[in-house]
């Protein structure tokens, strides 16, 4: 017997006893239709049609015919077979997203993940685990950013890659991502300045304790503030904070965030075609992102902007590598297994035993500066690309 035939007869076997205890005397025609929640008029009613008809004057002509709003089973199985051949390991709501913008389907979620599963082609969710905290979201975009790197099979048949991205608290906005073989400082780098050079400085950045981001004595111990790395020399240079996060949890919004990631972005990817690098990272930028923030980010608390303008060839001579080197008899400086020969410069005779100090820029060239003037450029593999000496920005 189907649900709603079992619902009809209980309503009649309850009208049938409100009706007897009427006809009794131990009731009201109100109080009896109180009873069977309907009006005074229309118990009168349904008294009249049963004594005229019995039950059959009752019954609700609607059951055993077909809802005019009932879905085409050819639309069902359409959409069915989408799934199965095109879109299948997708979760249900990144699969109707894209029926309605891209197939014209108009169908609501529900609908279409009851259908998926009773197929068998999307498995129920599993009960949540215990019931955690969240960190309240910082009240204005700028006041803290997260940096992070999710290591996954981001392009089809391709090595595991890592995505690096830079991701706001109060919004959840996604200021830059992009894929690299493996992370490390270059890749910080990247991210930090195509964030700052587009929005600006932040009050502070939060990432875990990676090698370069921070140096941890022991492991387990807190990071040692008075030794800082690359990543951690800019920062102070540009006046922000950098906070450590100690465990995974106290990640949670960016893990939440690369769990989406890792669940749409390769789907994208491969939707699209794409299979190299360089291809997917234009995507990412021109495509994914912008329709990312748009289904994810969310709006401020306060609507003000802690973000400070910054020069962006002021940032590009902080957001590099930076080491010193003293040159050599031979006017020669070692860096990186290259040997990088000073060229002669009208500001002194040689710069024998001078320390200088190497930049290397997130593209992999260098240059050479001497106090405030750069005094040599090479290409990443340290090839002169700059005669003669010039004023460096201060950084």
């Amino acid at each position: 017997m189907g649900r709603t035939v079992w619902l009809q007869d209980r309503r009649m076997q309850k009208f049938r006893d409100v009706l007897s205890r009427w006809n009794g005397g131990d009731l009201s025609m109100m109080e009896a239709g109180e009873l069977l929640g309907m009006s005074e008029r229309q118990f009168r009613r349904y008294r009249d049609r049963y004594e005229e008809a019995g039950e059959d004057g009752l019954r609700d002509r609607r059951l055993g015919k077909l809802s005019t709003r009932r879905v085409p089973a050819e639309a069902i199985e359409e959409m069915l077979e989408l799934y199965r051949n095109r879109y299948v390991g997708w979760n249900v709501k990144h699969f109707h997203e894209h029926l309605i913008r891209d197939h014209d389907f108009s169908w609501g979620y529900t609908f279409i993940k009851t259908q998926l599963h009773a197929a068998g082609l999307v498995e129920r969710a599993k009960r949540r685990g215990a019931h955690r905290r969240k960190r309240e979201r910082k009240p204005c975009e700028g006041m803290m950013l997260h940096q992070d790197g999710s290591r996954h099979a981001w392009l089809a048949g391709q090595p595991m890659l890592d995505l690096i991205v830079t991701m706001d608290d109060a919004t959840s906005t996604l200021y830059s991502a992009f894929l690299v073989a493996e992370e490390g400082t270059a890749s910080s780098f990247q991210g930090l300045m195509e964030t700052f050079a587009a929005k600006g400085l932040p009050s502070s950045l939060y990432t875990d304790r990676g090698s370069h981001y921070f140096v941890t004595l022991r492991a387990g111990e807190a990071v040692d503030k008075s030794r800082l790395t690359q990543v951690g020399r800019a920062l102070r240079q540009l006046g922000i904070e950098h906070i450590p996060a100690y465990s995974p949890e106290a990640r949670g919004r960016s893990e939440r965030m690369f769990s989406t990631l890792q669940d749409r972005l390769p789907k994208e990817l491969a939707l699209a075609g794409i299979a190299d690098i360089e291809a997917a990272n234009r995507f990412i930028a021109q495509t994914y992102l912008p329709a990312h923030n748009a289904r994810f980010a969310k709006p401020a608390a306060v609507q003000d902007s802690a973000f400070v303008a910054a020069d962006p060839a002021v940032l590009a001579e902080i957001l590099c590598l930076q080491e010193e080197r003293v040159v050599a008899r031979d006017n020669t400086v070692a860096f990186a297994r290259l040997r990088l020969q000073l060229p002669q410069s009208p500001i002194r005779h040689h710069f024998v035993k001078a320390t200088v100090k190497i930049r290397q820029y997130p593209d992999g060239t260098l240059a050479i500066f001497h106090g405030p003037r750069r005094i040599a450029t090479y290409s990443s593999g340290g090839d002169p690309i700059l005669e003669g000496c010039s004023i460096g920005r201060a950084a």
